[in-house]
């Protein structure tokens, strides 16, 4: 989390703030479960309440944040059990949305994701885990708006939504890596019209993902304590 300084405070706005924040959970600096105090964020950012909230609640629609009645916001903590069950869904919708792709997918669609693979190897390179997991994510929704399916692709949204907060915070840089390749593999056996194989690479891709996730990270002890001592922990 970046520290603020009075010449600069008043322009610390709650969008600025929910992205610093954001950036500190994606660099592993507030790990899963800590709890985001109003009164300490305030004196950090030297921002009203009213702002810290509001940046809260935009953290909280990105599910990056859940926010408790009565006990505050605390950093989201997906379990090992809700990945598991998240990536199961995930393999079983998939599987036909990926034959449905190949039937539907035109030159233009592939031009697109081709495109969209550039802006993943670019965000893996910058190691930059926030905007990577989106994308790696983004990469499965927009296969599923070209299979067509309007029902299955908002299901679909709200799973990814929940496993791009579960690799930004267990996934490592090279199983990323690993993802976009497997990306570019599935477009390549779907532009040959190959349907058995791009769903037997799409269920494999969520398996290698699913088996790479690390639940116990290790934390850098010196940021985590100083990120503590700011929001009061």
């Amino acid at each position: 989390m970046a520290t603020t300084t009075t010449k600069d405070a008043a322009a610390r706005s709650a969008a600025w703030i929910a992205e610093d924040i954001a950036a500190a959970i994606a660099a592993r600096r507030l790990p899963p479960g800590t709890r985001l105090r109003e009164e300490a964020l305030s004196r950090v950012y030297s921002v009203s309440r009213t702002k810290i909230r509001a940046a809260l609640l935009s953290l909280s629609k990105d599910k990056l944040i859940e926010i408790v009645p009565d006990k505050g916001a605390f950093v989201s903590q997906p379990t090992e059990s809700e990945a598991r069950d998240i990536f199961a869904a995930r393999r079983i919708i998939e599987a036909g949305l990926a034959r449905e792709f190949v039937a539907r997918a035109k030159p233009s669609d592939y031009k697109a994701l081709e495109r969209h693979l550039k802006s993943e190897r670019q965000a893996v390179s910058r190691r930059d885990s926030k905007v990577r997991s989106q994308l790696l994510g983004d990469f499965h929704v927009l296969i599923a708006q070209v299979a067509g399916n309007r029902v299955l692709t908002e299901i679909l949204q709200e799973l990814i939504a929940r496993s791009s907060l579960i690799t930004m915070l267990y996934q490592s840089d090279q199983d990323a890596v690993c993802s976009s390749d497997e990306h570019a593999e599935f477009l390549d056996a779907a532009r040959a019209g190959d349907a058995a194989k791009a769903v037997r690479l799409v269920v494999a891709h969520l398996h290698h993902v699913e088996d790479a996730l690390q639940f116990a990270p290790g934390q850098d002890d010196g940021k985590k304590d100083l990120v503590a001592a700011l929001l009061g922990a």
